[in-house]
C-alpha cells in the first residue's frame, strides 16, 4: 500500500470513529465497498440456496423446542453442514436451557353447548389437576377491567379478550395474565391469541409467574373463540369450560449455541456477529421463527467463504439456543465472552421473519449510526438501504448491555404475527426471493463493518427486547 493511500484510509477511519466524516469521506465507503457488496448481493439472489437449506432443516427435524431431541439433532446437523461448507472454527458452545414439556392438553366448551375448542398451553404454565378444571368463564378486555371487577373473578377462568394493537402492547396479557388473574382468585387464565389475523389458529408463547401469588394454569385460545365467548356472555348465557393440561417444567437441560466463522485477515480477535435463533416453539416447523433468520445468517457467512471475501475482522455466525422460552443461549455466550466484549464490534440478529427487508434497525452511538447509514447505501439497489433506530434481538441483548452495538434487519412484518408461534409457521409462508434478500442484507452489513479501516464505535445503549 502506498503512503498516500494509507494516509487517506487512516484519515477516513479517524473521521468515521469521531462521527465527523465529511461527505467525500462518507461516499468513499460506498465507493470502496461497492464491488464486494454487489458480489454478495448477486450471489445471494442467484438461487434459492438459503430457502432450500431451511426447507431441509424444517422438513427433517420439524419444530425444535429447547430441551427436545429434535433441537439437539438439528444442532448436530448444523455443525456437520457448516464444516462441509468450509467455515472455520466450527464448534458448539454449551448452554443450559429451559426444559418445559407441553404434554397432553385440551379445552372443552361445556355450556351452553358441548364442543372441543382449539388451544395451546403457554410456555412455562403449570398443569391442571388430573381431571382438569371446570369453571365458568369471565371475559375482560384489560388489566384495569379485571381490577374493577375483581369481586366477580373468584373461582372463575378469566379470559383476556384483548384485540391486537402492537405486539409489545398486547403480549403483556400473554406474559402476565395468569398472575393477574390469580391475584383476584381465578382458578385458571386464558388469553386471546396475540395476532391480528386468525384462522382458528391458537398462538403459544412464553408466560411468567409472579412469585408473590399462586400459580394457575394458562393457555391461549383462538380469536374466533374469544369473540364467541364474549357474544355468549353478552346474551346472558353462562359459559363453562373444562381445561386440561399436563404441562411440566423439568430441570434445566444441556444444549448448545452453534458457531462458525470467517476468520479476519488482520484482526481476527475483533468480531462481528451475524445470527438467528435455532430453537422454536413446539408447533409448526419453526420456519419463520426463527429457522429462517438462523439459516439466512449462516448463508451470509457461507457466501463470503464461497466468494473468497475475507474481511479484516472475523465474521462469526451464531445459531442461538433457547431464545423462545428462557434466553439461555444469549446469556451463556455473554458469560463465555464477557472479557472480550470490547472486541465485538457489532451483533446482528434476525428474528422478525425473513420477509422483504427495507433496511436495518441499529442501536449504538451517534457516531456509529453515521457509519451504518453510509454502509447501508450499498443496499439501495435491493430497496434495503434504510436505517431506523432500536435494532437488536433477545439473544444479542446480553452483549448489547455490555456496550456492543446491535442490529436487526428491518423487514415487512405485516404477515409475521399471523403465523407466529402457531402450527402454521411452515415453509410455504416464506418466499425464496425474500429470504435471499435477507441474506444479502445481513451479508453486506456484516462484511463491510468487519472490513472498515476503523472499528465501529462502541457504547451502545441496549434496546429492551420484547418477548417474541
Amino acid at each position: 500500500m502506498n503512503l498516500s493511500r494509507a494516509s487517506s484510509i487512516l484519515a477516513l477511519g479517524v473521521a468515521i470513529a469521531a462521527g465527523q466524516a465529511p461527505v467525500a469521506a462518507q461516499s468513499s465507503i460506498a465507493t470502496r465497498y461497492r464491488a464486494p457488496a454487489d458480489s454478495l448481493i448477486d450471489a445471494a439472489l442467484k438461487d434459492s440456496a438459503a430457502w432450500n437449506r431451511l426447507a431441509k432443516l424444517t422438513d427433517t427435524f420439524g419444530n425444535r423446542l429447547s430441551g427436545s431431541p429434535s433441537l439437539e439433532r438439528a444442532i448436530d446437523w448444523a455443525l456437520a453442514e457448516m464444516k462441509a461448507d468450509g467455515l472455520e472454527n466450527v464448534h458448539a458452545e454449551p448452554a443450559m436451557v429451559t426444559h418445559w414439556v407441553r404434554g397432553e392438553e385440551s379445552l372443552t366448551l361445556v355450556s351452553p353447548r358441548n364442543a372441543p375448542l382449539r388451544m395451546l398451553g403457554l410456555g412455562g404454565s403449570i398443569a391442571t389437576p388430573k381431571n382438569g378444571i371446570t369453571a365458568p368463564v369471565m371475559v375482560v378486555g384489560s388489566f384495569d377491567e379485571l381490577t374493577s371487577r375483581a369481586a366477580e373473578a373468584k373461582g372463575k377462568i378469566v379470559l383476556f379478550d384483548v384485540p391486537f394493537t402492537t405486539y409489545g402492547q398486547t403480549v403483556r396479557y400473554r406474559v402476565g395474565g395468569a398472575s393477574a388473574a390469580a391475584k383476584v382468585g381465578a382458578v385458571a387464565a386464558l388469553v386471546r391469541s396475540v395476532t391480528p389475523m386468525s384462522f382458528r389458529t391458537p398462538h403459544t408463547g412464553n408466560m411468567r409467574y409472579d412469585s408473590t401469588v399462586a400459580k394457575i394454569p394458562t393457555a391461549a385460545i383462538t380469536v374466533e373463540d374469544a369473540l364467541m365467548f364474549r357474544r355468549m356472555l353478552g346474551r346472558g348465557d353462562k359459559v363453562v369450560v373444562t381445561l386440561k393440561m399436563n404441562a411440566q417444567t423439568l430441570p434445566p437441560a444441556p444444549s448448545r449455541n452453534v458457531v462458525g466463522e470467517i476468520r479476519g485477515s488482520e484482526k481476527p480477535d475483533e468480531v462481528v456477529i451475524v445470527s438467528g435463533h435455532f430453537d422454536s416453539w413446539d408447533v409448526g416447523q419453526g420456519a419463520m421463527d426463527d429457522g429462517g433468520g438462523a439459516v439466512a445468517a449462516w448463508e451470509a457467512v457461507r457466501l463470503m467463504k464461497q466468494l473468497g471475501l475475507r474481511p479484516r475482522r472475523t465474521v462469526r455466525v451464531v445459531l442461538w439456543t433457547n431464545e423462545e422460552n428462557g434466553g439461555g443461549g444469549g446469556r451463556a455466550y455473554r458469560d463465555a465472552h464477557r472479557d472480550d466484549a470490547g472486541r465485538h464490534l457489532l451483533a446482528i440478529e434476525s428474528d422478525n421473519g425473513v420477509f422483504k427487508p427495507r433496511g436495518v434497525g441499529f442501536s449504538g452511538t451517534d457516531s456509529a449510526m453515521a457509519v451504518i447509514r453510509q454502509v447501508a447505501t450499498l443496499l439501495d439497489r435491493i430497496g434495503a438501504g434504510g436505517v431506523v433506530p432500536d435494532g437488536g434481538g433477545s439473544d444479542i441483548e446480553p452483549m448489547m448491555q455490555l456496550g456492543v452495538p446491535g442490529m436487526s434487519p428491518d423487514v415487512d412484518e405485516s404477515r409475521y404475527f399471523w403465523y407466529h408461534h402457531t402450527e402454521a409457521d411452515t415453509m410455504d409462508k416464506l418466499d425464496p426471493h425474500e429470504v435471499a434478500l435477507c441474506v444479502a442484507t445481513m451479508a453486506v452489513m456484516a462484511y463491510v463493518v468487519a472490513d472498515l479501516p476503523a472499528p465501529l464505535p462502541h457504547g451502545a445503549a441496549a434496546a429492551a427486547a420484547q418477548p417474541r
